[in-house]
C-alpha cells in the first residue's frame, strides 16, 4: 500500500507540474481548477486500489487452487501406487516361459539292421516362476520328452513327463542366495542352461550325457555366492544315485538317475562348485560330486563314489572354444572287478561365428572321447555342423556325427548320422 502512496502522489505531482507549465503560457489555474483535478486523481487512485486488491485476492485464490490441485495429484498417485501394488502381488510377477526342439536323425550303423531314420519332437519344457517378495522366489521346470508318454507293446515307455525343477529361492543379499526343493545340479556346461539355442548340435555332447548324466536334478537345499568380480560358489546337499550293479546297466550312472520319484534317501550327496568369469570372454568352472554310497545299499561291493569336473569355455570376437573333462571314482571290490571304477569322458568343441543376411551362423567340430561302465559307452566321436539363428531365441540346426567304438567286439554299433533339427525359448 505505502508503494501506491508513492505512486499517486509522484502521478499527482508529475500532473500538476504539467498543467503548471501550460497554464505558464497564459494564466495560473484557479482554486476551483485545482480542487477539481486532485479530485479526479483521487478517483483514479481508489480505483488502482481496487485493482490491486481484486489482482491480490486473485492470487491468494489461484494459490489455493493450486496447492489443492497438488493435493488431489498427490492422493492420485498414492491411489494409483496402491492399485498397481495390488496388482503386482499376485498374478503380476508370475511369469511363463518355456523351450522346445524338435530333431530328424538318419543313422546308418554298421550293422545295417540297426539303420534308422526318426523325427522326434524331443522336449517340450514349460517353465512357471513366481515372486512372492524382494527375497523369495519360486522356480519350475514341467517337461514332456518325445511327444507323448505311454506304455508300447514291449512294456517300455515311448516318453516321459517330469518335473525337472521345482524350488524356492531367497535372496538373502546382493551376493547370496538359499535355495531349497527340486533343482538342477551346478555340474558343468548344459546341466543347468541347455535351451537349443544356447549350444551347437541336433543332439546334446555324449560326456553330458553318460558320464554326467544330464538332465540331473535332486531335492536338497543349496546356497550360494556371486560377487562382482567374476569369483562364484555354489554348494548343495541333496538326494542321490541309485545305480544298478547287476544287468544290463551295470554301474551305468545314468540309469541311477532317481528323478525324485519315490527317491531312496538312505545316503545324501553332496555337490561343490566354483567359477570364474573375471575376465571378458572367458569362463571356467570345476565341480565336486560326493556320494557315500552310489548304490544306496550296503556291503554290495559298491561304496563311495567321487565325480569331477572341469570345463571352460573361451570366446574371442567371431571365434570360441569350449572344453570338458569329467571322471568317476567309484569305490568297491565289486565295481573294480568289473572295470568300471573310473570312468571318464572328455570334449572339445572349436566354433566360428559369422552373418548371413543380417543373422548369426555358426559353424563349429566337436571331438568326444569316452571310457564308460558299458562296452558300448566307450567310443570317440566327430562331429561337424552349422547353426543358424533368425532370432536370439530361435535356431535351425544341421550336423554330420561319426562314431567309433573302441572294443571290436562293438564295431557293429559304429554308426554315420546326418541330423536336423530347430529349437526355441522364450
Amino acid at each position: 500500500m505505502k508503494y501506491l502512496h508513492v505512486a499517486a502522489a509522484f502521478y499527482l505531482l508529475t500532473v500538476f507540474v504539467a498543467h503548471s507549465s501550460a497554464a505558464s503560457a497564459d494564466s495560473a489555474p484557479s482554486i476551483e481548477e485545482i480542487w477539481k483535478l486532485v479530485q479526479t486523481q483521487q478517483q483514479e487512485i481508489e480505483k488502482l486500489q481496487q485493482e490491486l486488491a481484486t489482482a491480490k485476492r486473485s492470487a491468494e485464490v489461484q494459490s489455493q487452487k493450486t496447492k489443492i490441485t497438488e493435493d488431489r495429484l498427490d492422493s492420485t498417485a498414492e491411489y494409483v501406487e496402491q492399485i498397481v501394488q495390488n496388482n503386482t502381488d499376485g498374478q503380476a510377477k508370475t511369469s511363463i516361459g518355456g523351450y522346445g526342439e524338435l530333431h530328424y536323425n538318419n543313422i546308418n550303423v554298421a550293422s545295417s539292421s540297426k539303420n534308422s531314420k526318426e523325427a522326434d519332437f524331443h522336449r517340450f519344457v514349460l517353465f512357471f516362476e513366481h515372486e512372492f517378495s524382494d527375497q523369495w522366489q519360486f522356480y519350475s521346470e514341467f517337461e514332456l520328452e518325445h511327444g507323448l508318454s505311454k506304455d508300447t507293446a514291449d512294456g517300455s515307455n515311448s516318453g516321459e513327463v517330469e518335473l525337472e525343477q521345482a524350488f524356492l529361492q531367497r535372496a538373502l543379499n546382493d551376493e547370496h542366495y538359499l535355495r531349497t526343493g527340486v533343482f538342477l545340479l551346478p555340474i558343468g556346461t548344459i546341466n543347468e542352461t541347455h535351451e537349443p539355442p544356447t549350444f551347437y548340435g541336433v543332439e546334446r555332447n555324449d560326456v553330458e550325457n553318460i558320464i554326467v548324466p544330464g538332465t540331473w536334478w535332486e531335492a536338497g537345499a543349496g546356497v550360494g555366492g556371486h560377487y562382482s568380480n567374476g569369483i562364484s560358489w555354489d554348494f548343495a546337499v541333496h538326494t542321490g544315485l541309485e545305480t544298478p550293479i547287476s544287468g544290463s546297466n551295470a554301474f551305468r550312472v545314468r540309469s541311477g538317475r532317481q528323478k525324485v520319484s519315490k527317491a531312496n534317501a538312505n545316503n545324501l550327496a553332496y555337490t561343490l562348485r566354483g567359477s570364474y568369469t573375471g575376465i571378458q570372454g572367458l569362463s571356467v568352472s570345476a565341480s565336486l560330486h560326493h556320494q557315500s554310497d552310489i548304490s544306496q545299499f550296503s556291503g554290495d561291493g559298491v561304496g563311495s563314489a567321487n565325480l569331477l569336473t572341469l570345463n571352460g569355455s573361451y570366446t574371442w570376437e567371431s571365434f570360441s572354444l569350449k572344453t570338458l573333462w569329467s571322471k568317476w571314482n567309484i569305490e568297491g571290490a565289486l565295481v573294480k572287478a568289473a572295470g568300471a571304477d573310473e570312468q571318464t569322458g572328455w570334449y572339445v568343441e572349436p566354433a566360428y561365428t559369422f552373418l548371413v543376411n543380417q543373422k548369426r551362423t555358426g559353424i563349429y567340430a566337436r571331438y568326444e572321447d569316452l571310457d564308460a561302465a558299458r562296452n558300448r559307452d566307450k567310443f570317440d566321436q566327430w562331429e561337424i555342423g552349422l547353426n543358424y539363428w533368425p532370432s536370439e531365441n530361435l535356431v535351425f540346426k544341421v550336423d554330420y556325427r561319426k562314431r567309433n567304438h573302441d572294443l571290436g567286439s562293438e564295431a557293429e554299433r559304429d554308426f554315420k548320422a546326418f541330423d536336423l533339427g530347430l529349437g526355441y525359448n522364450f
